[in-house]
């Protein structure tokens, strides 16, 4: 994959801009660890922002786990759910929420994705965006 970065454009890999549902384990300001139902607003292969109430610290580690629903065929042979270790890059404070942008520890693997850098950004026509007020309810 060409790393080489733009000068309009610094992420290595494009974002889809899905909501998922993930767990989050991290620790508070004060070291108290917390588990937190939250949601991915986007994600790529190097990382992801996600909306949550209990903020980690800047530069944590912080665990995401997606929930995957079973496969009746092969339950007995696969995993539940994918577990990710990242770490908080970013974070922006809202009243009731914060945006955390993670880095993922170990990029997912990008075999099967064009090594063509984005040109542009690429503007979703007809997707409505949420906000995480709506996300939540």
């Amino acid at each position: 994959m060409n790393r080489r970065k733009s000068e309009t454009e610094r992420r290595t890999w494009s974002r889809l801009p899905i909501a998922i549902p993930v767990f989050v384990r991290s620790k508070d300001e004060s070291g108290q660890e917390f588990l937190e139902f939250a949601s991915a607003l986007n994600i790529s292969a190097g990382g992801a922002l996600i909306a949550v109430r209990r903020s980690p610290p800047l530069s944590s580690t912080v665990s995401l786990e997606i929930p995957s629903a079973p496969l009746a065929s092969v339950a007995a042979s696969t995993v539940d759910s994918r577990n990710m270790r990242a770490e908080a890059i970013r974070i922006s404070h809202a009243e009731d929420y914060h945006l955390v942008a993670l880095k993922f520890l170990t990029p997912f693997p990008t075999d099967c994705i064009d090594d063509a850098p984005p040109k542009r950004k690429v503007r979703f026509t007809g997707v409505k965006s949420f906000s995480y007020a709506e996300v939540v309810k």
